[in-house]
C-alpha cells in the first residue's frame, strides 16, 4: 500500500528554491535527463549552511553595514562556532581564545587585503577560508588524515603549531620578535634583506624612541607566515611584493633582482653548493615572469605569470630556491611508486 506525505505550507515554500528550472540546469544529467541526488543534496547543505552563517555573521555586525568591523567580531563568530565542530569540541578551554585569534587572522589577511580593518561579510561567505574552517565538522580520527589537519590552518593541530613556533621565536618573551629573533623563522633559510623589508612594510613602528623598539607583535607575525605558506595567492603575493619592491616604485628592475638575490646566493654557498651566476638567475626569473614591460616586473606580471609564488621563493629563502634548482629531481620523486617491501 503506497502511502504519501503531505508537507505543511511553510516547508513547501522554503523548499521550492531548491527544485527551480535554473537550479536544475546547474547540474550534470544522464542520458534520460535525470540529475544524482548526492550532487543535489551537497548543493543543498552547503546553501543552508551559508544562510546561517550569514545569519550567524550578521549578530555580529554591530552597525549592521554588512562588514565585520575588527577580528574581535570575527573572534566572537568563531569562538560560538567551536562547539559544532567536531574537530574542536574538545579544545582546552584556555587555549580557545588564542585559536579564535589564530583563525580569525586568516580570514582578514583574505577578505581584508588593503588593511582597512573591516571584512564584508559576503566575501567571507563566497570565499574559501569560511568551506576550510567547515571542514573541521568531520569527525578527525575517523575520515580526516593528519596531512589533511596540518595543512587546514584552522585544525588545532596547525593552530598549535603557529602558537608553538612564535614561542620558540620570541627568546626573550616579551610577546614580540625582533628582527633578529624572526630571522630564525624557518631554519634561517630567509634573507636578511628581505627580514629588513617585512618589519618595513608590515610592522607598526613603538611608541618608543629607541631606534631598535620596532617589534613584531603576535598578529603581525600571523600575516607573515599566512603570505609566506601562501604565496601563490593574490593576497600572499601583494604581501610579499610590497618587500620585494626596494624602492616603493611598483614595479622590480634587473638592479632588484640583483639586491635581492645576492643574499640568497650568500647563503647558497655557505650551505656548500655549487658556485652559480647571479646574472644568469635574474634572466631565468624574467624568462618565467615574461614581464609585459620588458624593462620592469610588476606584481601584475607576478599574478599572470603563473609562476609568482616561484619567483618571491627564489628571491627571499634560499630553501626555495634549492626547490626550483632541484624542481626535477623532486617531481621525478613524487611520480616514482613507493617500493614494496620485501617479503
Amino acid at each position: 500500500m503506497k502511502t504519501s506525505v503531505t508537507l505543511p505550507p511553510y516547508v513547501l515554500n522554503k523548499c521550492r528554491q531548491f527544485f527551480s528550472p535554473s537550479n536544475f540546469m546547474k547540474f550534470v544529467k544522464d542520458d534520460a535527463g535525470r540529475i544524482a541526488i548526492l550532487p543535489f543534496y551537497l548543493y543543498v547543505l552547503r546553501t543552508v549552511s551559508l544562510t546561517q552563517a550569514r545569519i550567524d555573521m550578521s549578530e555580529h555586525d554591530q552597525d549592521s553595514d554588512g562588514f565585520l568591523l575588527s577580528t574581535q567580531e570575527m573572534e566572537s563568530y568563531i569562538m560560538g562556532l567551536i562547539p559544532n565542530l567536531a574537530q574542536l569540541r574538545d579544545m582546552l578551554e584556555t587555549f580557545r581564545q588564542m585559536y579564535c585569534r589564530i583563525a580569525a587572522q586568516k580570514f582578514f589577511f583574505f577578505c581584508d587585503p588593503h588593511r582597512r580593518g573591516k571584512a564584508c561579510i559576503k566575501k567571507i561567505l563566497l570565499g574559501n577560508c569560511l568551506q576550510e574552517l567547515m571542514e573541521l565538522h568531520q569527525e578527525s580520527e575517523e575520515e580526516v588524515t593528519e596531512t589533511e589537519q596540518a595543512e587546514n590552518w584552522f585544525s588545532l593541530t596547525s593552530a598549535q603549531r603557529v602558537c608553538d613556533m612564535f614561542l620558540a621565536l620570541d627568546k626573550d618573551a616579551s610577546g614580540s620578535l625582533s628582527k633578529q629573533e624572526l630571522k630564525e623563522y624557518a631554519d634561517g633559510t630567509l634573507t636578511e634583506i628581505f627580514i629588513e623589508r617585512v618589519f618595513d612594510e608590515h610592522v607598526r613602528r613603538g611608541k618608543s624612541s629607541r631606534v631598535n623598539s620596532r617589534e613584531m607583535d603576535f598578529d603581525s607575525f600571523l600575516d607573515f607566515v599566512l603570505a609566506l605558506e601562501n604565496k601563490d595567492t593574490p593576497e600572499g603575493l601583494t604581501y610579499l611584493f610590497r618587500c620585494l619592491d626596494l624602492q616603493g616604485r611598483g614595479f622590480l628592475t634587473t638592479a632588484d633582482i640583483h639586491s635581492l638575490f645576492r643574499d640568497v646566493h650568500k647563503k647558497w654557498i655557505e650551505g656548500g653548493n655549487y658556485e652559480l651566476c647571479i646574472v644568469d638567475v635574474r634572466d631565468e626569473i624574467w624568462d618565467m615572469v615574461k614581464p609585459s614591460d620588458p624593462l620592469k616586473i610588476t606584481l601584475n606580471d607576478l599574478l599572470g605569470c603563473k609562476q609568482g609564488g616561484t619567483v618571491a621563493s627564489m628571491l627571499i629563502d634560499v630553501r626555495g630556491f634549492w626547490a626550483h634548482d632541484n624542481r626535477e629531481n623532486l617531481l621525478q620523486e613524487e611520480e616514482e611508486p613507493p617500493e614494496e617491501e620485501s617479503q
